[in-house]
Order: structure tokens, then C-alpha cells, then sequence
């Protein structure tokens, strides 16, 4: 598995890739999202569009992530969830603990809009 971290507005994006099985990858995720949380982020996403496959071990760290976002008092997303994915947290029922979204733009726009110190100004 591959990660790749971006920001868009005021929400922390962790962009997945590969096989999510376990061993390591359980590791790269929790630091990345504890690396978040301790930067102040409190709206994360987790990006699975290119996530090919997820095993037990990989629905565990999907799930241990949503229980220290949510421990830390912040909000964890899912976007980009393929078919098979979604077929396994239909399965698990662990499609009634997150929330998925289609697009990175209606999942960023789920959040609502922090306004810019730039939009904040008033004449």
C-alpha cells in the first residue's frame, strides 16, 4: 500500500493506494492520521479510489482510524470507495459507522465551508 497526504481547505486528505492488508500499512496510516490530529486537523478523509483490495486486517485499520479521529473529537470520511469495498462494509455493517462520498468535492463540501481569514474581512 502507497499513501499520499494532501489538504484541501481546512480538511486533511490521505490518499490510499494498492492492497490495504495490514502489517505496516496499520502503522503508515495511524501515524499519518496522529500526525494530522496533532497538526490540528479535524476534518480527515480517508481517499480508497485507488485501493484495489482490503482484507480483515485492512477493515482494522480503517476502523482503529475512525476511533482515534473520533477519540480526538474530529470527523473521519471515506470518498472514493469502489464497489468491492462498499460491498464489504455493506457486509460488515460498517457502512452505518462511516461516511462515504463519490467525489472528493462532495466530500470536502460535507464538512461545510470554513471560511479564509481573507473571507472573514468585513469593509
Amino acid at each position: 500500500m502507497k499513501l499520499r497526504k494532501s489538504e484541501k481547505d481546512d480538511v486533511a486528505i490521505l490518499r490510499l493506494s494498492g492492497k490495504l492488508m495490514g502489517g505496516p500499512d496499520a502503522d503508515v496510516v495511524q501515524d499519518s492520521v496522529r500526525q494530522y490530529l496533532n497538526d490540528g486537523y479535524k476534518k480527515l478523509l480517508l481517499d480508497l479510489g485507488d485501493v484495489s483490495w482490503v482484507n480483515s486486517t485492512g477493515l482494522g485499520i480503517l476502523i482503529a482510524s475512525h476511533i482515534t479521529v473520533t477519540n480526538a473529537g474530529s470527523t473521519l470520511k471515506l470518498m472514493r470507495v469502489s464497489r468491492r469495498i462498499d460491498s464489504i462494509l455493506m457486509v460488515t455493517k460498517l457502512n452505518t459507522i462511516f461516511e462515504v462520498y463519490d467525489s472528493e468535492e462532495a466530500a470536502v463540501a460535507s464538512f461545510g465551508h470554513k471560511p479564509t481569514s481573507e473571507e472573514n474581512k468585513t469593509s
